[in-house]
């Protein structure tokens, strides 16, 4: 046989005694999209190696399609470090924190059936809307009693309070309590685009009493995570907005010779289309938010198929080294700080860095 200097395929062969991190080191030797899957596992790992913080962007209906429960235990477990979500997946999750559910439905319903039945649906399951109704009016209620209308606030400072007061009522941890417990933060930059928003917008209507959340400040705080990791990596469950806020983060304060060093994304669309949803990361590496050299791997596939069985894996391979990985400590009051340093102590410039 003609000697060839690439490494050969290798067949998948199904053992019954594999671990679903066994498959997916199995799946790295195969082609196609299941190679991209078992790529994903050594990416993460990868990063929880390095001294690095750890990115999670959450997009589309995530919660609704039953992934909250995944991200929780990634909170827990630290193998993340910042949750950067849609407001939906973020109300969602303390929708059912409070013991409320979400219903198996199916795309062919009626759906005039559905709005007469005041239920919501989101492709094939389903939402109480007159108790997502009274979701938006606890909302109301705790920002009368807990925020100042002459302040402003981060949506990272609000959904850290959110999930003080909702851990004292929960039925079940999620995405929100979690982090509130472990001193993590979450970022919402598209809060508006939310029943959180739209519930705070209805109590600026009716008492002209008016909640105020400081985007800017967000923006500024991500920046300072990034420019006080020693290393990044980047997490996408889809794309939109929470995808570019993470990616951002790499270039706010002039550090375009560096990016993010890893990056993992699930997505169903195609970058041909010009979307940030599709869009590769060598894309991003034009822009100086990836690093040229980042380990990287976009798995093109439905998110709710990949994200069980990749954190399956990680939890199964790499669970003795999250809980030994030095981790980012943060600090959630008013102001945000991560390892003792604040906005005061950050320099314009890739050379200020403390990754250099």
């Amino acid at each position: 046989m003609r000697h060839m200097p690439y490494e050969s395929t290798v067949p998948f062969a199904i053992d019954p005694n594999d671990t679903v991190a066994d498959v997916l080191r199995k799946m790295e030797k195969i082609s196609f999209q299941g190679r991209n899957l078992g790529a994903a596992l050594s990416v993460w790992e990868q990063m929880l190696g390095d001294d690095c913080t750890i990115w999670l962007g959450l997009s589309g209906a995530m919660t609704a399609g039953g992934m909250r429960r995944i991200v929780t235990h990634l909170i827990q477990n630290r193998y993340i470090d910042v949750l950067v979500s849609t407001g939906a997946n973020l109300f969602h999750d303390i929708y059912e924190s409070l013991g409320r559910v979400h219903y198996i439905g199916s795309p062919h319903e009626d759906d005039v059936k559905l709005r007469d039945e005041r239920m919501d649906r989101v492709y094939d399951t389903y939402c109480d809307e007159i108790e997502f109704r009274w979701l938006d009016s606890q909302i109301l209620a705790w920002s009368k009693e807990h925020f100042q209308p002459d302040q402003k606030y981060t949506t990272r400072e609000f959904i850290h309070k959110l999930g003080e007061i909702v851990s004292a009522g929960e039925h079940e941890e999620g995405m929100v309590t979690a982090a509130y417990k472990a001193g993590i933060p979450i970022f919402c930059p598209a809060i508006a685009d939310s029943s959180l928003g739209i519930a705070l917008a209805s109590e600026n209507s009716r008492n002209k009493v008016y909640f105020t959340l400081d985007l800017i400040r967000d923006v500024e705080e991500t920046a300072l995570i990034f420019d006080q990791s020693r290393e990044t990596g980047v997490i996408y469950v889809g794309g939109g907005t929470p995808k570019n806020f993470i990616q951002q983060s790499s270039v706010v304060y002039g550090h375009f010779d560096r990016g993010h060093k890893y990056a993992l994304q699930f997505t169903a669309d195609a970058p041909h289309w010009g979307g940030l949803s599709g869009c590769t990361f060598r894309e991003a590496q034009s822009w100086g938010k990836i690093h040229p050299k980042a380990h990287m791997v976009s798995v093109h596939v439905d998110a709710t198929i990949a994200l069980p069985i990749v954190a399956t894996g990680v939890t199964q391979a790499c669970g003795d080294i999250a809980a030994k990985r030095q981790k980012p400590r943060f600090e959630l009051g008013r102001n945000l700080s991560i390892n003792g340093k604040t906005l005061a102590d950050v320099q314009y410039g890739a050379a200020a860095s403390s990754a250099k």
